[in-house]
Parts: C-alpha cells; structure tokens; sequence
C-alpha cells in the first residue's frame, strides 16, 4: 500500500488521489492539441483519512480550488510530459496539506500601553477641539 508522506506523523494513502490528463493550453505546436499532458489531481477531503482540524483548515487554505462536494483540484500543466505534470501537483498537494497541518498559535490578549491610551485621547481631544471651532458662536 504506497502511503505519501506528509510530515513524519501524517500519510495519506495515494490510492485517496485521483489523476485525470488534459490537453494543456499555450505554446507546444501541433503536440499540444494531440496528447494530453496536463494533470488534474483530484482529492476528496470529506472522505479522506485526515484529522478533521486538518480538514478545515484545508479547505479555508484551498479557496476556490475546493468544488461544493469538498474535492480539491489542483492543476499542473507547466512540463511537456504527464509523469512532471503529475510529479508537479503531488508536491503541490504536498506542500498544501503540509501547511493545514499546522496547528495555528493561540493569540494572546494584549492590552494598550499606556502611553498608547494616553496617545488616543490626546488624539480625541485635538480632534474635538477643531470640530469645536467650526461651530457658529451662541448669543
């Protein structure tokens, strides 16, 4: 069973990735238009064997490369030949579950210094004061 490594503690099994080939646009003369080198790496992420925190994080980090039914494509058609093309979005891939894996650092409330207190009302009462001179007089 070909497992694909993604950090020492996490692998996903290669039979999860799904490959279609394309003809791939631009230059390449009368090739491009005959063999189909681009590869499409399909990845169902609700199906998957990952932890669902990596999961989420996935699909926040995919954006538009995740379809409605929660599969990623990821397209790589910059080499001439389907094995780099393939070989392209697998680290593509790779490099993407990598960072979801990433547990995210907690934030920590901070408050205002006070000379950063001081700074706003200092601000605040300068503002006032112009505002205030715009103002017609009461008799």
């Amino acid at each position: 069973m070909p497992m694909l490594e993604i950090t020492p503690t996490l692998h996903i099994d290669e039979r999860e990735l799904a490959f279609d080939y394309v003809r791939s646009s631009g230059p390449g003369g009368q090739n491009v238009n005959k063999v189909a080198t681009a590869a499409q790496l399909r990845f169902t992420i609700p199906n998957s064997t990952l932890p669902d925190d990596v999961k989420l994080r996935l699909i926040r980090l995919a954006g538009k490369r995740v379809t409605q039914d929660g599969v990623l494509i990821i397209v790589a058609r910059q080499f001439r030949t389907q094995e780099q093309n393939r070989e392209a979005a697998t680290q593509r891939f790779v490099a993407l579950v990598r960072q979801a894996a990433e547990k995210p650092r907690p934030r920590h409330k901070t408050r205002p210094t006070r000379a950063s207190q001081q700074e706003r009302l200092t601000t605040k009462k300068r503002r006032g004061a112009v505002k205030k001179l715009r103002q017609e007089p009461l008799d």
